[in-house]
């Protein structure tokens, strides 16, 4: 059923650095030992998933293990690909280990002076630092679970990280992509890039500044709430509800069970879907986009100017077809389909989205 307030028809007024924030208590504990080791091949850091290329074989020139406390912190600064994942708890169940492998390409040199792989027990901090080591290199760093992350690649420097339940978590890239993969919570202040996939299991998923060419958000079970999101943006949650405060830029979003409310500021095409939820599109009165709202019932707020609507029933809820402030030939959209709840357009400026953010 479409579900229009009183005068709807009549109008009215007219996501380089990323940084995850996930903050943990630090504490290492002293002692390391390096050693050089006899060469093997192994790919290191998956580029198949960070990009359509793969990324060359890699020999394991040398490695470091450091004795650490379980809650600590590693610091990295390097202009290279940097993976880092949690220790085998069968093999350290303690957590007390970093271990860390340096690898470049076959045939490649490598100067191992130019890393530096240490330990202060007064910042209670292990830091890996490189200003100068070969782009073709790639660091692996095994860490404690709950170990928090600090993370900085210069030039084209790639960082991935696997199943962390830290609670400070900062990734900060120029030019690479970066993977953030099996983490139960993720809260973001600011994350700027080429690339940023992030994923999680049952925890919220929240970002205040999204600054990147394309992302890829995910939570099997929790919320994911977005503030100022700039360029394309995939994000799915199987159980958990989205709430983007502002778009610019394309975007698909889609929940089985929640609710999803967008504020869309400036256009690129979107496509929101709920399975058994509601959704919410807010927009600016003088928004100009091509409209297909579909669920059990649509109600558009009287502030908005459609033109040209078409009404076209569907099993047990309607679709509405419309232009917000221009003429069919635009290539901009908005696309909704909620079968099982009500699609909401409403009205909202910019001043107001502010407003609501700061309450």
């Amino acid at each position: 059923m479409f579900v229009p307030s009183p005068g709807w028809w009549r109008g009215g007024p007219q996501l380089g650095p990323l940084g995850v924030w996930a903050g943990l208590r630090a504490a290492l504990a002293p002692a390391a030992v390096s050693r050089t080791r006899p060469a093997r091949s192994y790919s290191l850091l998956e580029r198949s998933s960070l990009s359509e290329s793969t990324i060359a074989r890699k020999t394991p020139l040398k490695e470091w293990t450091l004795i650490v406390n379980p809650f600590g912190r590693l610091q990295a600064r390097l202009p290279c690909d940097i993976a880092v994942r949690p220790l085998d708890p069968y093999h350290y169940p303690d957590a007390d280990r970093v271990l860390v492998t340096v690898s470049s390409v076959e045939g490649g040199s490598l100067d191992l002076d130019s890393i530096h792989v240490r330990y202060d027990e007064t910042l209670k901090q292990m830091a890996i630092i490189s200003d100068s080591i070969d782009r073709q290199a790639s660091v692996e760093v095994k860490v404690p679970l709950k170990f928090d992350l600090n993370i900085r690649t210069s030039g084209t420097g790639c960082v991935k990280v696997q199943e962390a339940e830290c609670d400070d978590c900062r990734i900060e890239t120029e030019q690479g992509n970066s993977i953030v993969q099996s983490v139960k919570t993720v809260t973001v202040d600011k994350l700027q890039g080429s690339s940023v996939n992030i994923s999680t299991e049952d925890g919220l998923l929240k970002a205040e500044y999204l600054y990147t060419e394309s992302s890829s958000l995910s939570s099997a079970a929790g919320d994911i709430t977005l503030g100022s999101i700039h360029g394309d943006l995939t994000v799915h949650s199987k159980m958990g509800n989205i709430t983007i405060d502002s778009l610019n830029g394309y975007l698909k979003a889609s929940t089985h069970q929640g609710a999803v409310d967008v504020y869309v500021s400036q256009m690129g095409n979107v496509d929101l879907k709920s399975h058994k939820g509601s959704i919410t599109i807010k927009v600016p009165s003088s928004l100009k986009a091509h409209l297909q709202l579909s669920g059990n019932k649509v109600d558009v707020n009287p502030e908005i100017t459609l033109q040209e609507i078409s009404e076209v029933p569907k099993d047990n809820g309607i679709i509405i077809n419309g232009h917000m402030n221009q003429t069919r030939e635009s290539k901009k959209w908005i696309k909704a389909n909620a079968p099982n709840g009500i699609v909401y357009l409403k009205s909202q400026s910019w001043f107001q989205s502010l407003k609501l953010k700061d309450s």
